[in-house]
């Protein structure tokens, strides 16, 4: 009977734990959504093309980034012998990756070449090319180091364009096109195997709490 008790409380506990994740989820999912325009706000628009497709980087991270998650990765952290995830799994630091692959840059070597050549800066006494660019912590110094530093305020909603960047101390995202009622951006991004949806109105959730501050917003120069 004690033994029946105990997995019937464990399952209890797993079934609230989903429950609330789902809760969230649902709570990060805005009713609708808003353009800049309708804001008053101007679209910004890279002058610089990496790829020389034809496209501005800002709008080639952005689209990157929705064409990525719209594979709905599986949320699960893992080691790969060739750095990027070739499974459909994936975690936060792979949204970032891929949209920036997307736009013509390789966020492996960027980060492994800079890592080499300032290891003081990452605090990296052995460099590994395959999970460096993939750490929250080392993404947040490269993009210091070599983007362009935003409000980190997403009231201040003319700073903050879909194609930014946006991270808090262990977690990352792209900032989206799509707005709340507000006219805050909502953010692309890969926080859990439970996550409804890929793009949702973090900074006035109760995610945005346990996310804590965010630390840094950037954009590419």
């Amino acid at each position: 009977m004690k033994r029946a008790t105990r997995i019937g409380l464990v399952g209890a506990g797993v079934l609230f734990v989903v429950g609330a994740m789902v809760l969230v989820g649902a709570w990060l999912i805005p009713a609708g959504t808003h353009t800049a325009a309708e804001f008053g706000i101007e679209t910004y628009v890279s002058q610089h093309d990496e790829d020389g497709d034809g496209v501005d980087d800002q709008t080639d991270i952005l689209t990157s980034a929705k064409a990525y998650v719209a594979t709905r990765p599986r949320y699960e952290s893992a080691y790969y012998e060739e750095g990027r995830p070739d499974d459909g799994r994936g975690v936060c630091t792979d949204v970032v990756d891929q949209a920036l692959t997307g736009a013509g840059y390789d966020l492996q070597t960027l980060v492994d070449t800079d890592v080499r050549e300032h290891p003081d800066a990452y605090d990296i006494a052995t460099p590994d090319r395959n999970i460096d660019f993939r750490r929250v912590r080392n993404l947040r110094i490269w993009f210091d180091r070599h983007a362009q530093s935003i409000s980190l305020d997403p009231h201040d909603l003319a700073e903050w364009q879909g194609g930014d960047i946006v991270c808090w101390n262990e977690h990352i995202g792209v900032v989206s096109d799509n707005r709340n009622d507000q006219g805050e951006t909502l953010v692309i991004h890969h926080w859990g195997p439970w996550q409804v949806s890929y793009e949702e109105d973090v900074f006035r959730s109760p995610l945005s709490t346990s996310l804590g501050p965010i630390v840094g917003h950037w954009r590419m120069r």
